[in-house]
């Protein structure tokens, strides 16, 4: 189980490697952006499930004690009063598993992110 959490050759390989409780997360995350995004392509990159929409929209991770959820620095600037009560570092916010994970915020931290994604899609198209 621990090579297949290094080397996941899927998304949904990657979440079958985590314990029940860290599953249902990754699974919810994954539903919100396929929701939000649903022409996002998933992929693992960086050894951990990946959405690309012109460019990098999000990650996300499973570790023992906390959720990793990757916005880029835009995505955690954005929401940076609402991501205080967390740990958070330039991209990343961690969302302890043993707390409510905040579902209705990661909702619109993607929401601005496709957003994002689709303005800076029109800039380089016009350049």
């Amino acid at each position: 189980m621990q090579n297949e959490r290094l080397n996941p050759e899927s998304i949904d390989q990657y979440i079958a490697a985590f314990p029940e409780t860290v599953q249902d997360a990754l699974v919810k995350i994954r539903r919100i952006i396929k929701e939000i995004a649903p022409t996002a392509i998933e992929k693992i990159a960086y050894g951990i499930p990946t959405f690309w929409m012109n460019g990098n929209l999000v990650h996300f991770a499973g570790y023992q004690s906390h959720v990793g959820f990757y916005p880029t620095p835009s995505g955690i600037q954005a929401f940076r009063e609402e991501l205080s009560k967390y740990e958070t570092s330039k991209g990343t916010v961690r969302f302890p598993i043993d707390k409510p994970i905040p579902f209705s915020l990661i909702k619109k931290i993607v929401k601005y992110r496709v957003a994002e994604s689709k303005r800076n899609s029109g800039k380089s198209k016009r350049q």
